[in-house]
């Protein structure tokens, strides 16, 4: 591999790390292409991306790739926080 990126992200729930890690590590174990390699690692409450690929033009793909997915995933977490926080409130509001 000629090309190597590092990319650490806190986060400050234990929980959000964990199924951040779980909904990527099967794009890491099995890779859409052989260009690039990906290592997820929890470091405290840290998650450590690091890419090795062939080429800069792989290493930025699947930077964008992964970085893309994360954010997606985020989003999705804070909308369904949102979601059941309000459900909450509402139920007590009915009661």
């Amino acid at each position: 591999m000629k090309a190597k990126a590092t990319v650490r992200l806190q986060f400050f729930s234990e929980k959000r790390l964990t199924v951040l890690i779980n909904a990527l590590m099967p794009e890491a174990i099995r890779p859409a292409t052989k260009r690039s390699k990906v290592l997820l690692t929890r470091d405290s409450h840290s998650l450590v991306l690091t890419v090795e690929a062939t080429d800069t033009v792989a290493l930025r793909a699947t930077l964008n790739a992964y970085l893309h997915w994360i954010k997606s995933t985020v989003s999705v977490l804070d909308a369904l926080e949102r979601s059941s926080s309000q459900n909450c409130r509402g139920a007590k509001a009915k009661v």
